[in-house]
């Protein structure tokens, strides 16, 4: 259904990007479609380039939990720019948002922002190795930690295998120190540390699994986790781009009441800007530089507008009742999404937590990659491309997370289930 202005931006495109797009899941390639070009946000919606209006569920993948355009962020990021936009130096505003995430966070005391939830990841793992000694790195299948070389790998067979290298340009060298054991299997993990324990820098995780779909974690997975990496003096690193301030005010590690070693952010803590940070307690961040010996720097880490946006959205965040007004409208969405697929004959399976979730095309239970992979991906496609047509922008691709912002409401939710009850007859 793209429009005639999509349709000339989308050939334009494709002349000067590599598959016309800056990301590649913005193709749309795999529910079958030319992607829409998006020419602003309001609230709860996005406006295309030919004025279409849709209830976005994307929310530019997560951070807009205040709705697009928030009065508050706006006024902030224009206040900023008329001082500048960036300096390369320390600013007020740095100051501000790390004094935030310091007071939010139950096991952060130091933070260094970053650009990117990649720079994030990236920088925490290198932090891990030196604070350890060590250099294998354990993810989970499943989990997605940014294009950092050494975390694009793949599992093989068997419950623990050598990294195997997940993209072109990746030295097999760089995967090798990688170990990828199943999504909420904590009984893999101890096997492994029996055999490697020592070996092994750092665990990280996403304390809720969001970029398989959102998987929550098995009930004890998260402290078997915390558990075996103290034992063996690894670390454990939960990668809270999606999760933190998304959750809850406290992220993941509020909300399941465990403390990791070293936390990750991004997106939301910019308010949408280009940003991410590590933090952990400062005995280990005093590892990095200047302080320490583990280099990292960025001309635009803590960039002013950046830092603006996020002092505003995290400051909108602290209203009373927030984070349960996005649950509450979130699990009506979840139980509408099951009710109307029932009444279509259509097997599904809605994962939810808190503001986010995913519609798995599976009749489930979805608890891992495995499971996940399970899902009829063509028949995402086909429900994608019916809810697009009536309105409803959902991410382009099974297995991403739902978000909500505390703009949606009654309307939306109305206007969602009434569209997803003709996609699943349609089914």
């Amino acid at each position: 259904m793209q429009t005639a202005q999509s349709q000339a931006l989308w050939r334009a495109a494709q002349e000067f990007m590599p598959g016309g797009v800056n990301s590649p899941v913005r193709s749309f390639r795999s529910v079958g479609i030319d992607p829409l070009f998006i020419d602003r946000g309001e609230g709860a919606y996005v406006i295309d380039a030919d004025g279409n209006r849709f209830v976005d569920y994307v929310l530019s993948w997560g951070p807009m939990i205040l709705g697009h355009a928030a009065p508050p962020v706006v006024e902030a990021v224009a206040r900023q720019a008329e001082r500048g936009t960036s300096f390369g130096a320390p600013t007020a505003g740095e100051v501000e948002l790390g004094r935030r995430i310091v007071e939010a966070l139950p096991s952060v005391e130091r933070v260094r922002l970053v650009n990117s939830g990649t720079e994030a990841t990236m920088s925490a793992l290198r932090l891990a190795r030196a604070a350890t000694g060590r250099d294998l790195v354990v993810k989970f299948a499943g989990c997605y930690h940014g294009h950092v070389d050494s975390l694009l790998v793949q599992a093989g067979s068997g419950a623990a295998t050598m990294g195997v290298p997940d993209s072109a340009g990746v030295p097999a060298a760089f995967a090798s120190t990688t170990l990828v054991l199943p999504y909420n299997d904590i009984e893999a993990v101890r096997t492994l540390f029996t055999a490697r324990g020592q070996e092994i820098a750092a665990v990280i995780v996403e304390p809720v699994a969001a970029n398989m779909g959102v998987v929550p974690p098995a009930e004890g997975f998260l402290a078997g986790l915390r558990a075996v990496t103290r034992q063996y003096g690894a670390l454990l690193i939960f990668d809270e781009v999606i999760t933190g301030f998304r959750l809850g005010y406290g992220g993941a590690q509020g909300y399941y009441g465990i403390k990791p070693d070293l936390t990750c952010l991004g997106k939301i803590i910019g308010g949408g800007m280009p940003v991410g940070a590590y933090g952990g307690p400062a005995a280990i961040m005093s590892l990095v530089a200047p302080t320490g010996p583990v280099y990292q720097a960025g001309t635009l880490a803590g960039n002013p507008l950046a830092t603006a946006a996020g002092v505003a959205t995290l400051d909108g965040l602290r209203a009373e009742g927030t984070y349960e007004r996005l649950a509450s409208y979130m699990g009506a969405l979840a139980e509408g999404l099951r009710r109307a697929a029932r009444a279509a004959g259509v097997p599904v399976t809605v994962n939810q937590v808190g503001s986010m979730l995913t519609l798995f095309f599976h009749p489930g239970p979805v608890t891992d990659w495995e499971s996940a992979a399970r899902a009829d991906r063509e028949k995402y496609a086909r429900f994608f491309r019916s809810m697009l047509a009536q309105g409803i922008y959902l991410p382009p691709s099974q297995f991403e997370a739902w978000f909500a912002s505390t703009c949606h409401g009654e309307a939306e939710l109305e206007a969602t289930l009434e569209a997803a009850q003709k996609a699943f007859r349609e089914l």
